[in-house]
């Protein structure tokens, strides 16, 4: 069943406080009452985009791609997770939280994307619609729905790109004993810092 705004306003909260929290080593405030979802095991990513100068960047992005945790526990680990993304040279500094933008992406299951003929996966992908996991028995690799649109990657570029960041070849999708899934996601981010939470259409 799909979110609620209501709910997608809920998780940026809850991802928007597990943040300030952790990063002024303060308590974070007593949970009100939190949507039922909050229980049900979801994939979800945080992302945190940090407003320089106009435009925004990326200053952390981690999740659980798979269903492990029940949804509110899981929002809190890896906003966490992301403050701390090994990718950048420290951590979220408190003088940084005025010019971070958070957005919480809930994801369905993966599901693997199989066709007749390997050459024809890309075709497969719909882009703006489809996050993608590259995974062999050693390593994987991560995109979300909206990474294909944000850099106006094509199908091919888009599972390329998704290989590479596993840390293989960028054909690698080729091979048959490489893995290719595909997954949705519901995105709700705040309109600037602390701003009011909207749900994000990854197709625009």
């Amino acid at each position: 069943m799909p979110m609620t705004l209501d709910e997608g306003k809920a998780a940026v909260v809850l991802a928007r406080d597990t943040l300030e929290a952790h990063v002024n080593g303060t308590r974070r405030a007593p949970a009100k009452r939190a949507p039922a979802i909050f229980k049900e095991k979801r994939g979800v990513f945080v992302t945190l985009n940090k407003e320089i100068s106009g435009s925004t960047m990326l200053r952390g992005c981690i999740g659980y791609s798979e269903p492990v945790k029940p949804l509110g526990e899981a929002i809190r680990d890896v906003t966490v997770y992301a403050s701390e993304d090994p990718r950048f040279p420290h951590p979220v500094l408190p003088d940084e939280l005025d010019r971070i933008v958070v957005e919480v992406s809930v994801l369905t299951p993966p599901q693997d994307l199989a066709t007749a003929r390997r050459l024809d996966l890309p075709s497969k992908v719909r882009l703006g619609t489809d996050g993608l996991i590259i995974s062999n028995l050693y390593t994987s690799g991560v995109f979300l729905p909206q990474v294909a649109t944000e850099q106006g990657w094509d199908q091919e570029t888009y599972i390329s790109e998704a290989c590479s960041k596993a840390g293989l070849p960028m054909d690698a999708w080729l091979d048959e004993g490489t893995r290719v899934q595909v997954f949705q996601a519901e995105i709700f981010a705040e309109s600037k810092p602390r701003g009011e939470v909207a749900m994000v259409n990854p197709e625009s």
